[in-house]
């Protein structure tokens, strides 16, 4: 069977439909090198610290640490020092998604570009199953850059909590960050499978977001789904104001 069959059932399993998209070929990266540098340096690190807590064991007292509980703990504090760069990244770069882009909790006019974007994406895939509409989904989003800001922020206390357990080690409050590391660490899970599933649905359709990401492909193709565009009118004018 060819990789192209595979593909079609793929899109027909999903959505019964072959999945036809719109595109505006646009000269020009949207996403900056130091962009995709910072992001294939955390997803490398956020794999290693999620696989490698599935075999290590926490030392015994005065025992030393094995190789493997030593890396993770080093390599968690670079972890930390990645995020905290990639937070100060997206406060300086210009033509890409702005903090205020990921965390919108705080502004009454972004939650609503959130919602709208969440409720034309309801509408759209209810149209979709009612075999009345096509799949046409946007990867830059108000939606999808809030979704992003959750990882980033959940990657943050996660990091963050092991460090605080590594320097407070024997104190009261490193069991406590502990505890909550693992907790996170789960949420974390949850989140890297989420987002790998959605990143290869949208290869599945024909975005090229993924290719584009880790330097495959050059240039940059943005999704204008028709149908969306009146639902949405405030997300797109923020993200024009915004960027």
């Amino acid at each position: 069977m060819s990789l192209l069959s595979i593909r079609q059932i793929a899109r027909r399993a999903v959505f019964a439909r072959t999945a036809r998209y719109r595109r505006d070929v646009i000269h020009g990266e949207r996403r900056s090198d130091a962009t995709r540098v910072l992001h294939v340096l955390i997803l490398l690190t956020v794999m290693h610290q999620l696989l490698t807590s599935q075999f290590i064991r926490m030392p015994l007292p005065g025992s030393s640490p094995s190789t493997l509980f030593a890396l993770h703990e080093y390599l968690g504090m670079g972890g930390l020092g990645l995020v905290m760069l990639f937070w100060l990244w997206t406060l300086v770069r210009h033509g890409e998604t702005k903090l205020g882009r990921l965390i919108p909790w705080f502004s009454p006019r972004r939650i609503g570009a959130v919602l709208a974007d969440l409720r034309a994406h309801l509408q759209m895939m209810i149209a979709v199953a009612r075999g009345r509409s096509e799949p046409q989904i946007d990867s830059d989003g108000a939606m999808a850059s809030a979704v992003h800001g959750l990882g980033l922020l959940v990657l943050t206390a996660m990091t963050v909590t092991g460090t605080v357990f590594f320097f407070t080690r024997g104190a009261p409050v490193a069991h406590q960050a502990l505890e909550l590391h693992r907790v996170v660490s789960k949420l974390m899970w949850a989140y890297l499978i989420g987002h790998a599933g959605i990143a290869a649905l949208h290869h599945l359709l024909g975005s090229d977001i993924v290719l584009r990401m880790f330097w495959i492909r050059r240039g940059i193709t943005v999704t204008t789904p028709p149908r969306l565009v009146s639902a949405r009118s405030s997300s797109v004018g923020e993200a024009v104001t915004d960027r």
